[in-house]
């Protein structure tokens, strides 16, 4: 976590007692048991476990792109949801990075990474000097008039990462967003992630089946039983940052790996 400790003792998102329940013609189907669940300001928290447990579902609550259906969802203090109504100034907060990139294909790599400004009526100025901004920052200077279908998956995923930071959100929410990158590329990116969070000090909820990946780039592992999701257990990671990847080869990591490994095959 970044070394900010006053910032870090404030809770950026708060879930208390959230659950989801989705109706099916076949009757209710609980997808999440009631959770609480704390994330400080500037942790890098990560969610794991196996397909179906309700790390996605989690994530798109804290989104605000699904309802609860019990307890309560705080972003920054204020409420998410009120009365089953998002509260839109919640949000403003929040960058989402999906598994896909998401790239308008009829858009340049400037013109998607400053789409969010541009809905939000900044100048085009404004609109070209922040996406340039953001190209150098995930490392993709030099694409900027490019089509999408001109870049690598890696390319593609780091252009959507400086999309959803565009207009600078507290709040970054990742759900398996190198799930598709080899393991070399996928290498990389969680080098650039780990060195991007560093650099703008945000909040990031990260959704992934990897161990490894989990605990290269967490300060804490959520572990998440099957349907119905609950928390099987909370991982503090301990290494220091910033992280190499030969940190991989410590013992003290492999056994944590060793750990989640057995507590995720013991479901």
């Amino acid at each position: 976590m970044p070394d900010n400790a006053d910032a870090a003792a404030t809770d950026e998102i708060e879930l208390v007692g959230v659950d989801k329940i989705f109706k099916t013609l076949d009757g209710d189907v609980a997808a999440l048991d009631p959770i609480d669940l704390c994330v400080a300001r500037g942790e890098f928290l990560v969610l794991l476990g196996p397909s179906g447990c309700g790390k996605t579902t989690i994530l798109r609550i804290i989104a605000g792109l699904l309802g609860p259906s019990n307890g309560t969802v705080k972003i920054g203090g204020r409420d998410l949801w009120v009365r089953g109504r998002r509260d839109d100034k919640a949000v403003q907060e929040l960058g989402i990075v999906f598994q896909d990139a998401s790239l308008f294909p009829w858009f340049s790599v400037e013109q998607n990474i400053a789409l969010p400004l541009r809905l939000r009526g900044a100048s085009r100025r404004a609109q070209r000097d922040k996406a340039r901004e953001l190209c150098k920052l995930v490392g993709i200077t030099g694409f900027e008039k490019r089509w999408p279908r001109e870049l690598s998956g890696g390319m593609r995923q780091r252009a959507a990462i400086a999309r959803a930071l565009s207009y600078d959100p507290e709040i970054l929410l990742m759900d398996e967003p190198f799930g598709a990158l080899d393991a070399m590329t996928r290498d990389q990116m969680n080098l650039e992630l780990q060195r991007i969070w560093l650099d703008r000090g945000c909040t990031i909820v990260f959704v992934t089946h990897s161990i490894p990946e989990a605990v290269f780039l967490g300060d804490r592992i959520v572990l998440l039983s099957p349907r119905p999701g609950r928390i099987n257990s909370i991982t503090d990671v301990p290494f220091d940052r910033s992280r190499r990847m030969e940190v991989q080869t410590d013992p003290a990591f492999q056994t944590i790996v060793k750990d989640l490994r057995g507590r995720l095959e013991a479901m």
